[in-house]
């Protein structure tokens, strides 16, 4: 009821009636797509083709053919669970042709996958997204492609020396969807797979755009975290996988091991909330007019810190979310080849230019590192720090 009476006086920023639209959304089950759908679920009165390998971050939102009850679920039958693999599926296109929208979230896109397994990170970023992009353009119908912040690689600033003035302009490290160069370390350097692929599977889609009219949008994401992120190693993952640093950093505070700082940490990031995230995917949704042809960082500038400052945070809202007193060494630094292997290299900095964004969808981030790690952080220690202590002590009670 909720949702109905949203939908009457939805209007988009131009002032239009917002329609109900089907939107096909690849990779569905992931950490944006479950953001994504309970988002779309709650505010719009769009219906959602969910497709995914895997549904365990959506299964609370599933109707009740998934084995929820019905009075749980005032969306009804608006969100459908498809378990696909897009690598080989036929049922693909049919879903595509079905759908106002097709949104592809579907990647390899943790860090240590790209030397170890660039074979893998290219065809899922590349090779897998072809056909997508085809259905979408044989079908006329209109696609939002995620894609990274990564493509942008290297800053041109990093090739000047340390104490060069030039190293504090702007043009030098932010970046510009529209003008900033696209700078890959070299071919051995396999880390940079991940990067070029998607950089490919972006020109292709421009070029689609160009020569047969695809109607689409690029998303480049600079850091979104939130609960939800990725997985904790041996809990809800392989207990030897390395996913992001949120992630990487949460598994080490539950176990209170220390933070392992890649080469000491140096990398400068910037990070936003996967709440002020979505919220700039639902304008690019239901504001195709504005957002067609477009390329936006989404991203929060005012959230930059070195990936070791970040480490310094997260055990500061860590001890006030569990109570814990931090370790008394509460980092420890690790080359990127022992923790990644042969073949990492990174870029220095990500800092996005916001123009485009704030000037087709008036969109801005709002909330501020330290908020966002403290709900984030709340959400990791309810949801896995019980599950770590059991973990934990079985070896104790086995002996």
């Amino acid at each position: 009821m909720a949702s109905a009476m949203a939908s009457a006086a939805r209007l988009d920023l131009d002032g239009k009636p917002i329609e109900a639209m089907t939107i096909c959304m690849i990779g569905a089950g992931g950490f944006i797509g479950s953001h994504l759908c309970e988002k779309l679920m709650a505010e719009t009165p769009h219906t959602v083709l969910a497709v995914d390998v895997y549904s365990d971050k959506i299964k609370h939102l599933l109707d009740p053919a998934e084995g929820q009850e019905a009075s749980r679920h005032p969306w009804g039958g608006r969100i459908q669970f498809h378990r696909l693999n897009i690598k080989h599926d036929s049922r693909l296109e049919g879903l595509i042709k079905m759908s106002d929208l097709t949104i592809n979230l579907a990647a390899i896109c943790t860090p240590a996958d790209y030397n170890t397994r660039p074979l893998d990170t290219i065809y899922s970023n590349f090779i897998d997204a072809l056909p997508v992009v085809r259905y979408c353009s044989e079908n006329s119908k209109r696609l939002i492609h995620f894609s990274t912040c990564e493509v942008y690689g290297k800053t041109i600033g990093s090739f000047l020396p340390k104490d060069h003035p030039l190293r504090k302009e702007p043009e030098f490290f932010v970046l510009k969807e529209d003008a900033s160069p696209c700078i890959f370390g070299s071919i051995e350097k396999q880390r940079w797979s991940y990067a070029c692929a998607k950089q490919l599977i972006e020109r292709l889609i421009y070029a689609e755009g160009a020569e047969n009219g695809l109607e689409f949008t690029i998303v480049r994401p600079f850091n979104w975290i939130g609960p939800r992120m990725d997985f904790i190693p041996g809990i809800d993952g392989p207990s030897e996988g390395v996913p992001r640093v949120l992630a990487c950093f949460s598994n080490n505070l539950l176990r209170r091991e220390p933070l392992k700082l890649v080469d000491g940490g140096q990398s400068q990031r910037t990070f936003v909330y996967i709440k002020d995230a979505i919220e700039a995917v639902l304008l690019m949704i239901e504001n195709p007019a504005r957002a067609n042809g477009q390329i936006f960082n989404v991203g929060n500038p005012n959230n930059e810190a070195t990936v070791k400052q970040l480490a310094e945070i997260m055990t500061q809202v860590y001890a006030k979310v569990s109570g814990e007193p931090p370790l008394e060494v509460p980092t420890i630094d690790v080359s990127s080849k022992e923790f990644y292997g042969e073949g990492y290299d990174d870029s220095d900095r990500r800092i996005p230019d916001m123009t485009i964004i704030n000037k087709q969808l008036g969109w801005n981030p709002k909330t501020s590192l330290w908020d966002l790690l403290d709900s984030t952080l709340t959400y990791q220690h309810k949801t896995y720090a019980e599950a770590i202590r059991r973990s934990l002590a079985k070896p104790a009670a086995s002996s």
